[in-house]
């Protein structure tokens, strides 16, 4: 099953479980819902506009914050000693698609699968990490008067 949402401008295609970068979204850690839904699939079944869609939504978590490349621009005038460098970095968003269905429908979040422990082999022994050096104080250099004096003792 997917869907298609507009946010930022654009337009996304979906499913549950995706993660990715749109524009920036001034929320973090927390859910959000993106309504309305453009397109939705299901089984073979395909529902497009909002009139077909109107109860739908696609519930998103906010992961974290990223910036994009850096963009330079240059402004230039000729002949009159105009010439202004500056930049820019677009902020984005990244968002996991946590679900998929009818406005208010309850949300399960998807089990994660746990990897399982690796058993250490019969007889091996775990290795202890080699002992850290203690570090030896630097010498300071003795200063140049004061060793001009013994000199001249």
């Amino acid at each position: 099953m997917y869907a298609v949402i507009k946010t930022g401008g654009k337009q996304y295609r979906v499913s549950e479980g995706d993660t990715l970068e749109v524009e920036h979204l001034s929320l973090k850690g927390d859910e959000a819902t993106f309504t309305p839904v453009l397109v939705k699939t299901d089984e073979g079944e395909t529902l497009i506009g909002t009139k077909a869609l109107k109860d739908y939504e696609v519930a998103v978590k906010v992961i974290g914050d990223s910036k994009g490349d850096k963009i330079s621009v240059l402004k230039y005038r000729p002949k009159s000693g105009y010439a202004v460098r500056s930049g820019h970095r677009q902020l984005y968003s990244m968002i996991e698609v946590v679900a998929i269905g009818p406005k208010g429908a309850p949300r399960k979040p998807k089990a994660k699968a746990e990897p399982e422990p690796v058993e250490a082999a019969a007889g091996a022994s775990e290795e202890k990490a080699p002992a850290k050096k203690a570090k030896t104080p630097r010498k300071t250099a003795a200063k140049k008067s004061e060793t001009a004096k013994e000199a001249s003792e």
